[in-house]
């Protein structure tokens, strides 16, 4: 199986605490879309390379070189996105290990420095400094297979279709409050279902629906949607009749709903092409059979925390897993005044999303699950916090799961 760097996974720092001893030189990497800007400090604090460098193989490969002579190196960098992807495969070719500054500290750190300027030359000479005073503090790009990478760029596009399909679904129901406001409130939360979306695209408003009248409405809707097309029906002749007035431009907004309801109904489709895909990959990998055992993970959100996870042994236990995700909650105390606990904001926002999804799954139907929810309610937590609650505690659960691999069991979970 090909290996490849996978964008965004870190590895904890127990893995290099060797390694780090023999550092030389740190590198800090300001990134670029087409030239990056680059500060080598070597341990004793001398800049020894101070330049732009391209984007492309020849130059990356010449800093690496160029930064080598005067020992181990070590890149930094604040953005492993896809604009790092070429560095970072040249980098684990030529065996350089690359570690991640997260941009939060990294501003946190920049104001540390003198002055406020916001420069390249800046941001790669404190990306390198704060590395070589902090090394046991940094986090590591690690290295994953092919599937895994593959799996991640499918659940950011599927990411993008779903923010995609957001937007146009706001977008048609505003249009929809612009002819009928009855109109929209009878349909509005149902544009999930095709046959609605159907309904739209070919009879966008209220005179339309009128001509059309209620056996080709529900006959329209039962295409795709057979089992709410007379619910429905009913629902849009309601609205129609508590509306007398045509409202103004009803033409022309015609045009524009019967437009986003085709786009909202394409990206729909895009996003269930792209579910078997994801199904697919995720089902090819060996820890695919163990995360969908535990009651919660499907394809998608399976595939989502596979793929953000990584390689399981880069966590030594689920508290590092959980903190990883956003999962523990941050304390606040000062003095005796304020005691408490509040949201974790920080963390692998899609990692910690897919879990939260799962963990409701869960909930609902795992007796187990179920069982722990209710305890966090009867504590006096909100819905929500007991979610994340149960969350945490099976971070411990699928971090055995995928080191052993292997399949969830009920009563091995009971007896232990």
């Amino acid at each position: 199986m090909a290996i490849m760097p996978a964008i965004g996974h870190v590895l904890p720092i127990e893995r290099n605490e060797g390694a780090m001893s023999t550092v030389d030189v740190f590198v800090g990497v300001d990134m670029g879309k087409e030239a990056h800007y680059a500060q080598a400090i070597t341990i004793n604090g001398e800049v020894v390379v101070d330049r732009p460098v391209l984007n492309d193989e020849p130059a990356i490969r010449a800093l690496i070189t160029d930064t080598g002579a005067y020992g181990r190196v070590v890149l930094v960098i604040d953005q492993p996105s896809s604009m790092a992807q070429l560095l970072l495969t040249i980098a684990q070719e030529t065996g350089v290990a690359v570690a991640y500054v997260t941009g939060l500290a990294m501003r946190r750190a920049a104001d540390l420095y003198a002055g406020h300027a916001k420069t390249d030359p800046r941001d790669a000479f404190v990306l390198a400094d704060y590395a070589r005073r902090n090394a046991d503090r940094l986090s590591w790009l690690d290295v994953s297979d092919e599937l895994l990478v593959e799996l991640s760029i499918l659940n950011g596009r599927d990411v993008d279709l779903a923010h995609d399909a957001n937007r146009c679904s706001n977008r048609l129901r505003d249009a929809l409050t612009s002819v009928s406001p009855a109109l929209e409130r009878a349909i509005g939360d149902r544009l999930v279902q095709p046959g609605i979306r159907d309904l739209l695209s070919r009879y966008p408003t209220p005179s339309t629906l009128r001509r059309a009248g209620k056996t080709r409405v529900a006959k329209l809707i039962g295409r795709r949607s057979p089992r709410v097309a007379s619910k429905v029906t009913e629902s849009i002749f309601e609205a129609l009749g508590s509306q007398t007035v045509t409202l103004p431009a009803e033409q022309r907004w015609g045009q524009v709903i019967s437009d986003l309801a085709a786009d909202l109904d394409r990206i729909h489709h895009q996003r269930a092409e792209l579910e078997i895909q994801v199904s697919e990959v995720f089902l090819k990998h060996p820890l695919a059979e163990v995360l969908v055992s535990l009651c919660g993970f499907g394809p998608r959100t399976g595939a989502r925390t596979l793929a953000e996870i990584g390689d399981p042994h880069r966590f030594k236990d689920g508290g590092r897993l959980a903190a990883y995700a956003g999962l523990t909650p941050i304390d606040r105390q000062s003095g005796t005044s304020i005691r408490r606990a509040s949201k974790n904001r920080a963390g692998n926002h899609r990692l910690k999303n897919a879990m939260f999804i799962a963990a409701f799954v869960a909930a609902q139907h795992d007796p187990t699950a179920k069982a722990y929810y209710q305890k966090k309610r009867a504590e006096g937590k909100k819905h929500n916090a007991a979610i994340v609650c149960l969350a945490r505690r099976r971070c411990d659960l699928i971090l055995a799961m995928l080191k052993t691999a292997t399949p969830y069991n009920p009563q091995h979970h009971k007896a232990a």
